[in-house]
C-alpha cells in the first residue's frame, strides 16, 4: 500500500496516485474500529459455557442471546444504512458505537438471564460498522478518478483488521477465563468499544447527509412486527411445547403480516424492502440461499462451542476441552473462511459463478454432515470445521456478487445488503430453533443448570447440513445470465470475505 504521491491532484489520470489528504489517517482510525468489531465477534465464542455457568442457565439457552442479537442486527442494517445517507455516516457510526458500548457494559454487570439478553441484543448494533466505514471511504475519495480502487484497497485493510480482531479476541478470552472473574472478563470488550467511540469522535471528520426524501418507517414497522411475531412463536414453543396452539398462532400471524409487508412495499415508491426486485428469477434463489446459509454460518457457533466444552465423563459426549482450545477452533475456522474467500476467483474460473457457489454449499453440507458420525476428538472437530469454513468463505464472498449481478445498476446496493439481512434472519431463526433442540432442563421463566442432550447437537448439525443442500438446489434456479462474472466476484472478495466471520 503506497501513500499518495506528493503533488498529485484529485482527478489525475488513471495510473497516477491521486492526492486524497488524510485518507489513510482516516483508514487508520477505522482500522481500530474494525479491530474492536473482530474482538466482539471472536471474544465470546470460547467462553459461552462459562457464561452459562455464570448466569446459572442451561447451555442451550445461550442460543437465545444469539437469536435476539441477530434479530436486532437484521433491523439495524436497513435502518442505519438509510439514516447514514440522510443524516451523515459519521453520525450513524457514533450512534451505533454508543449503542454497542451500552450493550457491552450491560453484559459486564448483568445479574441474570434477561438483562444479559437485552445487553446482547443491543450489542448487535455493531453489524452496521463495516458498511458505514466503506461508505465513509467511498465519499472521501469521490473527487478522484480512482474512487473504486482506493475504496477496495481501504476496505481490504479493514477486513484484514476484522480478521485479526476475531483471532485476538478468541485467544484473549480463552487465555483469561481462568485467571480473572467473569465481570472483569466481560468488561474488556466494553472498554474496547468505548475507546472506539472516542476514536471516531476525534478521528473521523463530520460528513453531511447527501440523500433526499424520507424513510420508509411503515415498512420498517411491518418488518419489525413480522420478525417479532416469528421470534415470539419460537420462544413460546420453548416455554409451552409444540402441543400448545399459541406458538403456531403467533407464527401464522407473522406469516399474515409478511403478506401485508409484501403488498405495502410493492406499492411504495422508495420501499425499505424492494419486493419486486427480490421476486425476479435472478434474485430470489440467491436471497433464499443467503437465508439458508445463515443458519449454519451464524447459528451454529454457540452449539459448537458448548459441545466442545462439555465433559464426556459427566454428560456422555463432548471433548472436555478448555476455552483456550475452543479459541484454536475459532482461529482455524476464521482462517479457512479467509482461504475460501480468496479461492473464489479460481473456483469461478473452473466451475463458473453458480458452480462455485454450489461447490461452497456442498463443502458446508459435508463439513457439518461429518459431525454426525465424527465428533469424538479434537482432530475430527478441526477437520470438520476446516471443510465447512472453506465452503463458508466461498459463499460469504460470492453471494453479494451474485445479488449485484442480478440487479439493475441503481439497486446493487440494496441487493447486496439484502444478502446480509436475509442471512442474519436465517441465523436468528436457526439460533432460536437450536435453543429448542438443545433444551435439557429449566425454562426461560426459571432457568436451571442442565446439559443438553446429544440428540440436540445431532439435530443442529443435521439442520446445518440439510439447509446447505437445500440452498444448493435453490441455486439451480438461477438463470445463467444472472450469475456474477469472475471479475465481479473477484472485486467483492476483499470487501466481503470476513464481514460475517465467525458470527457475522
Amino acid at each position: 500500500m503506497s501513500a499518495a504521491r506528493p503533488g498529485a491532484r484529485a482527478g489525475a489520470p488513471s495510473g497516477t496516485s491521486p492526492l486524497v489528504p488524510g485518507l489513510w489517517a482516516i483508514v487508520g482510525f477505522l482500522v481500530a474500529v474494525e479491530l474492536a468489531s473482530g474482538v466482539l465477534q471472536g471474544y465470546y465464542t470460547p467462553i459461552f459455557s462459562d457464561i452459562a455457568d455464570h448466569l446459572g442457565i442451561p447451555e442451550g439457552d445461550v442460543n437465545w442471546f444469539e437469536a435476539a442479537q441477530l434479530m436486532v442486527s437484521a433491523l439495524a442494517v436497513p435502518l442505519l444504512a438509510r439514516l447514514g445517507d440522510l443524516w451523515g455516516h459519521r453520525n450513524v457510526l457514533l450512534v451505533s458505537t454508543a449503542v454497542t458500548a451500552l450493550g457491552s457494559w450491560m453484559l459486564a454487570f448483568s445479574p441474570g438471564f434477561w438483562t444479559f439478553l437485552v445487553g446482547w441484543a443491543l450489542q448487535g448494533a455493531y453489524v452496521v460498522w463495516l458498511p458505514v466505514e466503506v461508505a465513509i471511504i467511498h465519499r472521501r475519495t469521490s473527487a478522484t478518478r480512482e474512487q473504486d480502487r482506493l475504496t477496495r484497497r481501504a476496505a481490504a485493510v479493514l477486513v484484514a483488521a476484522l480478521e485479526a480482531g476475531v483471532i485476538v479476541g478468541a485467544l484473549t478470552s480463552g487465555a483469561l477465563v481462568e485467571a480473572t472473574s467473569m465481570p472483569v472478563l466481560l468488561a474488556l470488550p466494553a472498554v474496547a468499544v468505548t475507546l472506539c467511540f472516542v476514536v471516531i469522535w476525534f478521528g473521523i471528520e463530520r460528513d453531511p447527509g447527501v440523500a433526499t426524501g424520507g424513510y420508509d418507517f411503515r415498512g420498517l414497522g411491518l418488518l419489525t412486527v413480522v420478525l417479532g411475531l416469528v421470534m415470539a412463536g419460537l420462544v413460546v414453543v420453548r416455554l409451552e411445547g409444540v402441543g400448545s396452539p399459541w406458538p403456531w398462532l403467533l407464527l401464522l400471524a407473522g406469516a399474515a403480516f409478511l403478506g401485508l409487508l409484501v403488498r405495502v412495499e410493492a406499492a411504495t415508491p422508495e420501499p425499505l424492502v424492494d419486493v419486486r426486485l427480490l421476486a425476479t428469477p435472478g434474485q430470489w434463489p440467491v436471497q433464499l440461499t443467503a437465508f439458508l446459509f445463515g443458519m449454519s454460518v451464524l447459528g451454529a457457533q454457540i452449539p459448537l462451542s458448548t459441545f466442545a466444552r462439555a465433559d464426556p465423563e459427566e454428560v456422555g459426549y463432548g471433548l472436555g476441552v478448555d476455552a483456550a482450545t475452543v479459541s484454536t477452533f475459532v482461529g482455524v475456522y476464521v482462517v479457512t473462511m479467509l482461504v475460501g474467500a480468496l479461492l473464489l476467483p479460481l473456483a469461478t474460473r473452473l466451475l463458473g459463478p453458480r458452480g462455485a457457489m454450489v461447490g461452497g454449499l456442498l463443502l458446508v453440507a459435508l463439513g457439518y454432515g461429518l459431525f454426525l458420525p465424527l465428533h469424538g476428538s479434537v482432530t475430527e472437530m478441526l477437520t470438520n470445521l476446516g471443510i465447512a469454513g472453506l465452503g463458508s468463505g466461498l459463499l460469504v464472498a460470492a453471494l453479494p456478487a451474485a445479488a449485484a449481478a442480478a440487479a439493475p445498476p441503481d439497486r446493487t446496493g440494496f441487493a447486496t445488503g439484502m444478502t446480509n439481512a436475509t442471512k442474519t434472519v436465517g441465523g436468528a431463526i436457526a439460533s432460536a430453533v437450536f435453543a429448542i433442540a438443545l433444551t435439557a432442563t429449566g425454562s426461560l421463566d426459571e432457568p436451571g443448570v442442565g446439559a443438553a442432550p446429544l440428540s440436540g447437537y445431532l439435530t443442529v448439525w443435521g439442520l446445518c447440513s440439510g439447509s446447505a443442500l437445500l440452498a444448493a438446489l435453490a441455486l439451480l434456479a438461477v438463470p445463467r445470465a444472472g450469475a456474477p462474472t469472475a471479475s465481479t466476484a473477484s472485486a467483492v472478495t476483499h470487501t466481503t470475505a470476513a464481514a460475517q466471520a465467525p458470527h457475522r
